[in-house]
């Protein structure tokens, strides 16, 4: 398909929103000419195969319902206010204008199902004015409910604010994340849906906490509860690939049970690296206030779980989630989830250094094997009062085979590389939370987390590996050995005052310590062929250190409200004592103090304004202070430094979000803007891809600022939508002993039009183009990356869905000259029928066949053109069964 052709169908979406239709328009106000804001407006056509149209008014009263040339009989109603009613049959734009009356009490209530309710920060969607029945899973309802939007990586937002629980029926769904509910709730269990704003799961905290939370709650339809439901699919493709997956639910008024199971080779990764980290756990929001960032290193494995574009896989996924309430004061929420993940990758790049390039081919074999544990006791002697003990249990392993041919100008090297990484975790933390009076709340938590990393690795080569950086005897075949352990323990208590002034008038204070003890140590050796070891202690590798940092800390915040404006600002008072016990101690002490505030203008219920600033500290991981060589890669050598101390940054953050119902419009914008006042950057010397690398102190090390923006607005029945995305950074590193500057910017903007139209495809036609500047030292590189892509969904004939998206990438390093031009497209055909609890389905992904993908990546000192490999063709029959 050629970009022309997009074109074309970008003016077909607009042709189509000049079908015959009509605009009713106006504004509805009580009696004294005030104008009534979230008001529904609902038009209910006499021909019961049109669909019903509905509106709510924005802040000025106005409401728009976009008709066809029917009659409709329109009914407005408003809390406090008598309903109105009239018929419409108009085949021109009308403005009719509505006076509602006050309720009289001695009048009979009048019952009416509304789609969309508005109640202070909580929308609530009655999802079967919205639905057509065709929908599979609660994703396909989600995409169909006015604000919200789901991305294919299964995070939500709506009105441009994501989701950070998902609940059903007022309970967590597993670890609160979107993408195993969007994924696997049926669609046709789901009732209403629920969206809260400023979520906290404390219900008394709401008002006193800042929260940037929103959660999304699920009801199900009353003949799903008390009652097992899901479905069931398997299917087999060519050339071996297949896939099966199971949903099983049954909830009740007191037990609630889910489980999910997956096994595939087509690279579908239930959860993603990601999604893993959502299942972390942690303390309330009420806790994260004045928190010290640590940067504590991530367990490697899990890296495993992004590979996306492989040539080979399988995977074995399997989840369950219990709740169970024992009795009105106390409920058990547990959850476990195994994963069992084979892949196989394919990568070429080049690679630009300072004064040479590389070009690399890497194939890697991996295997990954992880399981989660989660329990927790929730307990509310009264409705006052919350106790939380929660416990996580976590255990991985990581196996990864890894062969390396690099070509620098003609000599070839080849390396093999392999790796075991064994982590283990565990956490418990209890929380309180009592509001004592009116004017009195308290908080308090206690939180314990214990993580062991043991990542071994060994290297093979034939040829000189890391000369004059490490102390290798001369063989035929060299191989390396390291043998890696990281202990962290982590002990945590907080205690927080809420003391309400008055309703406009807050002041909090906390008090708390953080206790943190990191043993870091490290082994590199080298195997002979006669079976003997040299060990490279002698020549300053080897590290045994044990890290203690103290944190006790004190922080104040004044909260206050006038008309539209609200303020919060304060600070936290850190005492930081550090220990580092190596081949010599050193004993510090620091004491910090952070300011934060918040500004914040409710323009209108449907504008908001928002400013942030906060400077912030992070200490790094124990690694970074060890002050011996160890091995880091077949071609780098790390060494840290013990005289590192805490880093200290400013944070800005401005942000302005606008949603207005009675224009279809919906604009989303920030900005963002990190100063380093103290930090911590790489400093590496090479000699060709040989790297010796350390970490240093350095005053004003970088900034980095970000500018996001979303606009959508719907005219007829098209939605447009435009994106824009800006990210720049610039940072000093020293490299071969001199300093440099590097600068990165990132540019990316995303322009679409989708159709809304009854009894018609939905087709979403758009561009995504991307622009990349790196610079490192006297290296410039641009990467230009433009991506027509075309959508369309169609339920036809009653029980057919048929799904179709492409993309056409075109690349361009401009650096030297080399461009890349793929399609990527994936169709599907669905059909059940209504009667039946059987499904069919016939879809193919990868539909050209394409090898590879193109991408760019800029680190410290490499800016890298990258080839990625993936899967071929992939043609798949399923067959699915309705429970």
């Amino acid at each position: 398909m050629k970009r022309s052709q997009i074109c074309l169908g970008v003016l077909f979406l607009f042709q189509l929103s000049c079908f015959s239709q009509s605009i009713v328009e106006g504004t509805i106000t009580d009696s004294l000419n005030v104008p009534l804001s979230y008001a529904n407006v609902i038009a209910q056509p006499q021909d019961s195969l049109k669909r019903m149209k509905f509106s709510i008014t924005d802040e000025q009263g106005r409401y728009r319902l976009e008709l066809e040339n029917v009659t409709y009989h329109v009914s407005v109603s408003y809390m406090g206010y008598a309903p109105y009613h009239f018929e419409i049959d108009t085949k021109e734009d009308t403005t009719r204008n509505i006076i509602l009356k006050e309720q009289d009490n001695r009048l009979d209530e009048v019952v009416i199902e509304l789609p969309i309710t508005v109640k202070q920060d909580t929308i609530i969607y009655n999802t079967d004015k919205f639905v057509t029945g065709d929908e599979r899973k609660l994703k396909n309802v989600l995409k169909k409910l006015p604000g919200v939007e789901v991305e294919k990586d299964g995070t939500v937002t709506v009105n441009g604010k994501k989701v950070t629980a998902m609940l059903v029926e007022g309970k967590k769904f597993f670890s609160g994340g979107t993408k195993l509910a969007v994924d696997n709730i049926p669609a046709n269990a789901i009732d209403e849906i629920e969206v809260i704003d400023n979520y906290n799961e404390i219900a008394f905290l709401k008002n006193l906490v800042e929260s940037e939370e929103m959660a999304m709650n699920v009801k199900l339809k009353e003949d799903k509860k008390d009652f097992a439901f899901g479905d069931m699919e398997a299917g087999k493709g060519n050339q071996d690939f297949y896939r099966a997956h199971s949903n099983l639910f049954y909830y009740s008024p007191k037990t609630n049970i889910n489980f999910i199971g997956n096994l595939n080779n087509t690279a579908e990764k239930v959860l993603t690296y990601k999604d893993y980290f959502e299942f972390q756990g942690g303390l309330n929001e009420a806790f994260k206030d004045g928190s010290t960032v640590f940067n504590t290193v991530n367990n490697d494995f899990l890296q495993l779980l992004e590979n996306k574009d492989v040539i080979k896989s399988q995977n074995q996924f399997a989840a369950i989630n219990i709740s169970q309430e024992i009795n009105n004061k106390l409920n058990v929420q547990g959850y476990g989830i195994f994963s069992n993940t084979k892949d196989e990758t394919f990568n070429q790049s080049l690679n630009q250094f300072n004064t040479f390039n590389e070009l690399k081919d890497e194939v890697s074999q991996a295997q990954s094997t992880f399981a989660i544990g989660n329990l927790n006791f929730k307990y509310l002697p009264n409705l006052r009062e919350q106790w939380d003990f929660k416990t996580q249990f976590k255990k991985s392993n990581a196996e990864n085979e890894n062969i390396i041919n690099s070509l620098v100008d003609t000599t070839n090297s080849r390396y093999l590389t392999l790796q075991d990484i064994d982590v283990s975790f565990f956490s418990q933390n209890i929380e309180w939370h009592k509001k004592a009076s009116k004017n009195h709340t308290f908080s308090f938590a206690a939180d314990f987390v214990f993580d062991k990393n043991n990542p071994n690795s060994f290297w093979e080569t034939p040829d000189p590996i890391l000369e004059g950086l490490i102390p290798v005897v001369e063989e035929p075949i060299y191989k390396l050995n390291q043998i890696m352990e990281t202990k962290s323990t982590n002990f945590n208590v907080y205690f927080k005052h809420y003391w309400v002034l008055n309703k406009n008038n807050h002041i909090y204070s906390s008090i708390g310590n953080t206790y943190l003890k990191q043993l870091f140590y490290t082994n590199d050796s080298q195997e002979l062929l006669d079976g003997s070891i040299n060990n490279f202690s002698g020549s300053g590798f080897g590290n045994d250190l044990v890290f203690n940092l103290n944190d006790f800390f004190l922080g104040l915040n004044y909260k206050f409200k006038t008309g539209i404006f609200t303020f919060n600002q304060g600070a936290f008072l850190h005492a930081y004592h550090w220990k580092l016990d190596q081949q010599t101690n050193i004993v510090k002490n620091k004491v910090v103090l952070l300011p934060s505030f918040l500004a914040k203008i409710d323009i209108s219920n449907i504008k908001r304004l928002q400013f942030n600033y906060d400077l912030k500290t992070s200490f790094s991981d124990a690694s970074n202070f060890a002050n011996r060589f160890k091995l880091q890669s077949y071609n780098s050598v790390f060494k840290g430094n013990e005289n590192l101390e805490n880093e200290l940054y400013h944070v800005f953050r401005l942000g302005y979000r606008k949603l207005s119902t009675y224009r279809g419009m919906m604009i989303y914008a920030n900005a963002s803007y990190t100063k380093k006042l103290h930090g911590v950057e790489n400093t590496v010397n090479y000699q060709s891809t040989n790297q010796y690398v350390s970490v240093i102190m350095l005053d004003n090390p970088s900034e980095s600022w970000q500018v996001r923006g979303h606009l959508k607005r719907k005219i007829k029945k098209i939605n447009y939508s435009l994106g824009l995305n800006y990210n720049g950074s610039k940072y000093l590193q020293q490299i071969n002993n001199a300093f440099e500057t590097n600068k990165n910017n990132q540019t990316s903007i995303n322009v679409s039009a989708k159709t809304l139209y009854n009894n018609f495809p939905t087709i979403e036609v758009g561009y995504r183009s991307g622009i990349g500047n790196y610079t490192s030292s006297n290296i410039k590189s641009e990467f230009v990356t433009n991506e027509p892509f075309l959508n369309i969904d169609y339920d036809f004939l009653k029980g057919f869905i048929f799904s179709f998206d492409y993309s056409m990438y075109y690349y361009k390093n401009k650096s030297f000259n080399q461009t890349n031009t793929y399609d990527l497209a994936n169709v599907s055909l669905y059909y059940k029928h209504d009667d039946s609890a059987w499904s069919f389905k016939l879809e193919v992904q990868n539909v050209f066949d394409v090898q590879y993908k193109r991408r760019n990546s800029f680190s410290s000192y490499i800016i890298s053109d990258n080839k990625t490999y993936i899967l071929p063709r992939i043609i798949m029959f399923s067959i699915g069964y309705n429970l």
